[in-house]
């Protein structure tokens, strides 16, 4: 990277001091309000975005604070996450209100705040909670301490190239998400058809669906011999993957005996938590009974145009109203029968999931498309923030 041999000379004989966070920032816990003071969408009334532990919960009446100041997730499932605002919001007590004293930029402490993993302060307990305290005794490098101007010269400069990387990485997210809804878009219209248009059959009619079972307890049959069998659980996709390429363990033949086994080219469908994410086998293995199996179905439905019906909304959507209809908790294998398929002719399955193939990969490939230029660029972000960010830890003494 061309800048770094400029940022070597900036920093060439700069004197770095090593410096508590609670002399340089403010930290404080934000307010509480009550629920019923929170709209769930902005209006002419709800103006103001209400911060919490989990980001944006909402928007009020009056605000907090106004002007620019970082916020960490206190609780919640952005316990640690740090994050950059500007204007006039209100804070909950589940985030921390972070504020500048002296001579520190705070975009600079943005970018050591997200590198210095500020989830690992969070305490264990059954609902963990962020230790401010223990992150305020945290030292932090400042540039040029005795000469302030110079020491936000600097700053800003490092931020200025760490800015442009995360600024290129929110527009590649943004075209992500864009891409998303039009491939939903054209899923669905490819995957619609009109009365008489194509044969309707049940699932059930046209392929073998049941649902897994585990051998128990499962850890006597859990073996590393070379003659063991995939033991697929959810921990062996991946998101965005249409495929289960391997496993992390294996059961013995007498377990896989007492489970269902599935081919290459099967599907497996979860049934319960996340239900109804489908997957196609790309290995031959064994599934527990959080999966169900759809098999048998070749002669009829071609598995690329099958994934893509199976993950359209217009099925999702049919899950959940017949979960939320009836008194089970689960998508049972009576229930995956009971979906209404549309049949096109073979050559015409293959020409739909062909160009939802190439949106697919697009929008979801971790090797391809999108989410992999996202991910490199992430990569490259964390790498020139973490060189340009650390200083020798002799200095830190």
């Amino acid at each position: 990277m061309r800048e770094m041999g400029f940022m070597e000379k900036l920093l060439d004989g700069v004197e770095v001091e090593w410096t508590a966070i609670n002399e340089v920032l403010n930290m404080r816990a934000g307010q509480h309000i009550s629920a019923s003071n929170i709209n769930d969408y902005p209006d002419d009334e709800y103006q103001y975005p209400c911060f919490g532990g989990n980001g944006v919960r909402g928007f009020v009446k009056y605000n907090s604070h106004d002007g620019k100041y970082l916020l960490i997730g206190r609780q919640g499932a952005l316990c640690g996450n740090v994050q950059r605002t500007d204007g006039k919001f209100y804070a909950t007590e589940h985030a921390v209100v972070v504020s500048s004293k002296r001579a520190i930029n705070l975009d600079w402490a943005f970018h050591l705040l997200t590198m210095m993993n500020l989830n690992q302060y969070a305490s264990k307990s059954a609902q963990p909670g962020l230790a401010v305290g223990k992150i305020q005794s945290l030292k932090i490098p400042i540039p040029c301490p005795k000469n302030p101007k110079k020491s936000l010269e600097i700053q800003a400069e490092i931020v200025r190239i760490l800015d442009a990387m995360t600024a290129h990485t929110a527009e590649l997210t943004a075209e992500l998400t864009a891409r998303k809804k039009q491939y939903d878009y054209y899923r669905d219209k490819l995957l619609s058809f009109e009365e008489g248009e194509v044969e309707w059959r049940t699932f059930g009619e046209v392929a073998n669906i049941q649902r897994g079972a585990s051998p128990r307890p499962i850890a006597k049959y859990i073996t590393d011999d070379a003659d063991g069998v995939p033991w697929i659980k959810i921990g062996d996709t991946s998101p965005g993957s249409k495929y289960v390429n391997g496993t992390a363990q294996k059961i013995t033949t007498t377990g896989a005996k007492m489970s269902r086994i599935l081919n290459k080219g099967d599907f497996i469908i979860s049934n319960s938590m996340s239900f109804g994410r489908p997957y196609i086998l790309n290995i031959k293995g064994a599934i527990h009974d959080g999966w169900a199996s759809i098999s048998g179905f070749s002669k009829t439905l071609n598995s690329d145009y099958l994934y893509h019906y199976l993950a359209s909304n217009a099925v999702q959507n049919y899950w959940v109203s017949k979960i939320n209809s009836g008194s089970v908790s689960n998508l049972n294998a009576d229930i995956i029968k009971t979906l209404p398929l549309p049949i096109p002719t073979i050559s015409e399955q293959k020409q739909i999931a062909t160009l939802l193939d190439k949106f697919d990969a697009l929008t979801s490939s971790l090797t391809e498309g999108l989410p992999r230029e996202i991910e490199l660029r992430q990569k490259q972000y964390a790498y020139y923030r973490d060189k340009l960010l650390s200083f020798p830890a002799a200095q830190a003494e």
